[in-house]
């Protein structure tokens, strides 16, 4: 068995596989993370393989401590990855988009992809049919912008994620759900279009802790799987470890 681990801006994921099997998924707060990561372990007596790719605080070194009978690998810039990198500044590019790519590319050969990560911040990936990574989009996820409209002006009040009643909204409460939750939905819908007026052949994969919330809300068929990632990084690991 093997447990993958995505460290990112505000939370950890982790997920036991077996093969591609989705055994358990646990989401972890990072004060409390190696107690939650031994408990998982002890669960699971059978994982030999801890894997890892982190864009937040931790680095390899504090996973060694968790279990000296455990090896740990971790996925990163220098790992292999199964497309031809076309980004300008490859250097710049994320770990969390580049293992997205491999997953859409693994999991969906011969075809355009575009995934779409809902989460701290919405990220656009174009992966071409030839396997080749074009590059995407940044914006603000869903929390972010609720948390600007409250940190940056005077009286607007902090909001947690709510569906907007209508369009119009009636109330500062309702206008400032209409603008967030409509604005990211029009946003996504938007760069979806642009991209399909240009491409044929194409898969849209929607992930991200906001996947499943959005998903209803958008018109384009997609492929929601608020899990792709931690599938995305099972399956790079196997990428780098079939010989």
């Amino acid at each position: 068995m093997i447990l993958v681990i995505d460290v990112g801006n505000t939370q950890i994921k982790a997920a036991v596989f077996e093969q591609n099997t989705l055994l358990k998924k646990e989401i972890i707060a990072y004060e409390d993370w190696q107690i939650s990561l031994k408990k998982v372990i002890k669960n699971f007596s059978e994982i030999s393989i801890l894997v890892v790719a982190s864009v937040g605080k931790l680095e390899k070194s504090d996973f060694l401590t968790l279990d000296s009978g455990l090896n740990v690998y971790f996925i990163t810039k220098e790992s292999k990855f199964p497309f031809n990198n076309l980004y300008a500044s490859p250097s710049t590019l994320g770990i969390d988009r580049m293992i997205l790519a491999s997953g859409a590319v693994l999991q969906f050969p011969k075809k355009n992809r575009l995934v779409i990560d809902a989460g701290t911040c919405i990220t656009y990936d174009f992966i071409d049919s030839n396997d080749n990574y074009l590059g995407g989009a940044i914006s603000p996820g869903i929390r972010l912008r609720y948390e600007s409209l409250h940190n940056y002006t005077a009286k607007l009040p902090l909001l947690k994620k709510e569906k907007p009643i209508d369009i119009v909204g009636n109330s500062t409460t309702q206008s400032i759900h209409s603008g967030v939750i409509n604005g990211v939905s029009f946003e996504i819908e938007g760069f979806i279009n642009s991209v399909l007026d240009k491409n044929d052949n194409f898969i849209i994969i929607l992930t991200g802790g906001d996947a499943v919330f959005l998903a209803e809300r958008l018109k384009n068929t997609i492929f929601a799987n608020p899990n792709f990632l931690l599938e995305s990084l099972n399956q790079t690991f196997q990428y780098n470890n079939n010989d």
